[in-house]
């Protein structure tokens, strides 16, 4: 009855099956786990942006890598800007960022981000991210940017770690215009300050001396959502539950064709009885 089961389709069927099952269950713990973090990343974010603010120089040091627990940690910096070194992020759009440490693109906007080194009192200097300007009609050009506050300042930021295309997807292109870089990374710029960096970077959240013309600040990351992921982990799940609830479907239904083809035929042999044959009637 069940001889079926070893035609080709069918070894095929079942292998894909057995396959497909392991392979989306796997899938829904992936899920499950990028569930896990951003959860995880929105009670850190959350606490940071709690925190009172904390100088800098306690936090990082020249070749520091910030690492994920200080992600947006609050900190405070006293100093002055140094508009002579200030470079511009290319790219970058208006809008909110997410909560998974990368640039969102919750505005449509391109522009630039202005990144100017800002000195300690101690002589050590940390770049810091002024924030968005307009882009302009030439991308080539380095654009208007408004002055920073002057003199001796106190600046409130969100520390960030130094950007990589690893982490952020942004391919570090080389030849850029002067004063323009790809990603925003104490590193690949200490060469260009004269003063030692630290690591990481500020983005500015509040600073004495800003006026309506100044660069818009980044907003708050966003640390409420939880994304989509829980929700296509139990996708996963049911996908792979329904493959063996498919594969006996599908296997009832060709035994169910089977017996129907079987009793046809049988039918269609049986031998037929004669017709009686009816006597005909006798004249008078």
């Amino acid at each position: 009855m069940y001889r079926f089961l070893l035609s080709r389709q069918w070894v095929i069927l079942t292998l894909l099956g057995l396959v497909m099952i392991p392979v989306m269950i796997r899938l829904g713990f992936w899920q499950l786990h990028r569930h896990e973090h951003r959860v995880a990343n929105n009670k850190i974010i959350a606490a940071a942006l709690k925190a009172p603010p904390v100088p800098v120089e306690t936090v990082t040091h020249p070749g520091y890598s910030v690492p994920h627990k200080d992600l947006y940690k609050a900190v405070s910096a006293r100093g002055h800007f140094d508009t002579a070194h200030e470079v511009v992020a290319r790219h970058r759009t208006a809008g909110a960022v997410s909560s998974d440490d990368q640039d969102g693109s919750g505005g449509q906007q391109v522009g630039y981000h202005v990144i100017t080194p800002f000195v300690l009192d101690d002589g050590r200097a940390i770049l810091v991210n002024r924030g968005w300007i307009d882009g302009g009609d030439n991308p080539y050009a380095l654009p208007k940017i408004p002055a920073p506050p002057s003199g001796e300042i106190t600046v409130i930021g969100r520390l960030r770690p130094d950007e990589t295309s690893s982490e952020t997807g942004i391919r570090n292109v080389k030849g850029l215009p002067p004063r323009q870089i790809m990603l925003i990374n104490s590193t690949m710029l200490a060469k260009q300050v004269p003063d030692p960096l630290l690591g990481g970077y500020l983005e500015m959240v509040s600073a004495a001396g800003r006026t309506p013309t100044s660069p818009a600040l980044i907003p708050e990351p966003d640390h409420s959502s939880i994304g989509p992921h829980l929700a296509y982990a139990i996708q996963w799940w049911l996908f792979s539950a329904m493959v063996p609830v498919g594969w006996v479907v599908l296997l009832r239904r060709e035994r169910a064709d089977i017996l129907a083809a079987r009793a046809k035929k049988a039918a269609e042999e049986a031998p037929r009885e004669p017709e009686d044959s009816v006597p005909a009637a006798a004249g008078t």
